[in-house]
């Protein structure tokens, strides 16, 4: 403090005392009056009754649900950027799907000495439903959380929306593919007919066990690093021993057996009636017994990991 001239101003203290009305001491009203600490959140607070792990990864699926939108977007976007500088964009897609089915199909016609009008239909159905359904979506699962560690990291947001965007890029690598087998069908004039109407409802089922699969690997795979290359492995073997590039009836009385085999019964849920032959019961019972069993062991292990899953990334 600078004195005054004139003026014997007495020097000021270089620590100096708060006002009398300032100080605050315990049991006082000014501590009585201040502003109540911010509450919170629910998931911050210790467990109580009723709040369990499950019923919190049941919120966090129902609020990832009414943020379709924005998972529809970010998907979209990631498309969008994963062709980003190309001329033709997504439709790399359907060109590359094409020349591998007519490459495929011509070689595996003549090795099964199989009518290339009768196998190339079978086949493109077949290899767009395993690409995009089975290997994609299992693909996808297993990066689901990592490739999204910026945005988990940065904006607090339901997990579930995380896989509501694996879910967009998933369509829409199936609407550019799915082209190939409807061009295929339409150029031999294989026509479904109303059996057809079948694989909505099991596309439909197939969506819903793609939201299951994500809430089983994409915890799992980010915890242990390990498991992506060794799903890889096993999807690659389920290849060769699920009827896709081959058919039932090359095993004779044998192919009874592949009822064991839950993906050929997911597939032949959706195959079936796109060529012209209906599933039977035993088929939908086990692809329906997959899908509960695959939604039971998803919640499972996404409400056990839930709560770590951001020091995981």
């Amino acid at each position: 403090m600078t004195a005054l001239p004139g003026h014997n101003n007495p020097p000021a203290d270089p620590i100096a005392e708060p006002p009398p009305e300032a100080v605050v001491t315990e049991g006082s009203d000014a501590l009585r009056n201040q502003p109540p600490l911010p509450a919170l959140p629910p998931e911050a607070s210790l467990p109580v009754a009723g709040r369990s792990r499950l019923l919190l990864a049941g919120e966090d699926i129902l609020a990832g649900l009414r943020l379709w939108r924005l998972g529809g977007s970010l998907g979209w976007l990631d498309v969008r950027l994963q062709f980003r500088g190309s001329l033709v964009g997504p439709l790399w897609l359907t060109l590359t799907t094409a020349v591998m089915v007519g490459a495929m199909g011509l070689v595996y016609a003549r090795l099964f000495g199989v009518v290339l009008h009768d196998y190339l239909p079978y086949l493109a159905i077949s290899m767009i439903l395993w690409q995009a359904g089975v290997s994609g979506v299992t693909g996808e699962a297993c990066t689901c959380f990592i490739r999204a560690a910026d945005s988990i990291r940065s904006v607090r947001l339901p997990y579930s929306v995380q896989i509501l965007r694996m879910l967009t890029r998933i369509a829409v690598t199936f609407a550019f593919t799915i082209v190939v087998p409807l061009a295929v069908c339409a150029w031999y004039r294989v026509l479904p007919g109303f059996q057809g109407l079948l694989a909505i409802p099991a596309l439909g089922l197939w969506i819903i066990n793609a939201f299951a699969w994500g809430l089983l690997l994409a915890p799992l795979c980010t915890r242990y690093r390990d498991i992506p290359p060794i799903i890889s492995s096993a999807v690659q073997l389920l290849f060769y021993v699920t009827p896709v590039i081959w058919s039932v009836r090359q095993l004779g009385d044998k192919g009874k057996w592949l009822i064991l085999n839950p993906f050929y019964s997911l597939l032949e849920i959706v195959r079936g009636p796109l060529t012209g032959h209906a599933p039977s019961a035993a088929v939908w019972a086990v692809a329906c017994g997959t899908s509960l069993a695959l939604w039971l062991a998803g919640l499972w292990t996404f409400s056990r990991a839930r709560a770590s899953l951001a020091f995981w990334i």
